[in-house]
Parts: C-alpha cells; structure tokens; sequence
C-alpha cells in the first residue's frame, strides 16, 4: 500500500519494450532503500523491482499495464514520481493508494491561482463516478484534493511544495496522467448493487 506521497522523481534511464512486455531501468536516489522484490509506485503503478544496484533499480511491466496506464508511452530520459510502500509504522499522510491504476486521464488545461497551480484534468464516465468534490484522487501516484467537479472533468490545486517535489509541475494541457480512484467509492458501489446499485458500464 502507499499513501500518494512522492518521495522522489526518478529518471527513466532505459526502455526495452516488446512482445512479451517492457523492461524499464530508473535511477533513483532511493536505490540504498530498495531491494529486490520490492514493491515501487511508479507514477502511481506499483511495480516490482527485479534488479537494484546504488544508482537506482529495473522493473518490469506487463501488457496489461502498459495497455491501461502511461507507462507505456514512457521514454528514456522520462521524470517519473516514486513512492517506496508504506511501512505498518508510517504516516497516512496522504490515502489509501493501492497502486492500481484505474485508467489514464488527460490534462485540459493549467492555470495560476495565486501561489498555487490548478488542473483540469478529462476523466472518461466509467470513473467519474468515482470521484466527488473534496475528496481524494490520486493522479501520476501524487495523492490529491478534489477542489472542482464536473460531468467529464476534475480540478485539482497543486500547491509549490507539490509542484517542486513531484513531475506534476511539468504537466501541460494534451499530457496523459495516471488516474486511480478512492478505494472507498468503488467498495460502496460493490456493496450497494444488492440493494439496488447498477453493475458498472
């Protein structure tokens, strides 16, 4: 589990993509606090690390990942945000993040809001259900707040400490994110279709 923290941008250094999949090499400076086995959010995917040495670690990512999430489109000399899982002695400072990507949204627009920066990101329908005004979205790993909602469409506030500490200060209108929802909505939903609730489209 992770907490939407981003404790480091890495640097995609290799992509060695195929049939069977993608090989991606990352420089890090967390590679001291990674082994192998372990798991990394990577852009807010969690992926295993199957090689590590002082400079950083490689991961492999399967089709099925590489078909519903940015990582795909992924190039050598990418900035991608890091986050290590969450020890059962941390802070829950950000939220429940499983590192599931649900799907992939596009930035729409970005503009200042005094010291802060504010996006609008495209959410197709099969996840904008998920998500509600004030509550917490994850986009590319960054745990975030809901400040607006529309029918196809979230806005959130990224304030310097965020735009300085994770890849989202780079974002620009056309840019794909890695989208994944509160856990908690999608339970709801699961336990409510006995009562009346509708099976997802």
């Amino acid at each position: 589990m992770f907490t939407g923290l981003v404790q480091d941008i890495g640097t995609v250094e290799s992509v060695e993509a195929g049939s069977d999949g993608a090989r991606i090499r990352i420089a890090t400076t967390l590679a001291a606090e990674i082994a192998g086995g372990d798991s990394v959010a990577v852009n807010g995917v969690c992926l295993t690390a199957t090689a590590v040495d002082s400079n950083g670690f490689e991961t492999e990512a399967m089709n099925q990942t590489l078909t519903v999430t940015v990582l795909g489109i992924l190039e050598a000399g990418a900035r991608v945000n890091l986050e290590l899982a969450m020890k059962a002695s941390g802070r829950l400072g950000g939220h429940i993040v499983q590192g599931h990507a649900d799907g992939v949204g596009e930035v729409l627009s970005v503009e200042q809001d005094g010291f802060a920066r504010r996006l609008r990101v495209g959410i197709g329908p099969e996840l904008i259900r998920y998500v509600v005004a004030k509550g917490s979205i994850t986009l590319n790993g960054v745990s975030l707040t809901v400040a607006d909602l529309g029918d196809s469409w979230a806005d959130v506030s990224l304030i310097p400490e965020t735009l300085e500490r994770t890849n989202l200060g780079e974002a620009s209108p056309g840019d794909k994110l890695n989208v994944e929802c509160d856990v908690v909505a999608k339970y709801v939903e699961r336990l409510m279709r006995p009562f009346g609730g509708k099976e997802p489209a």
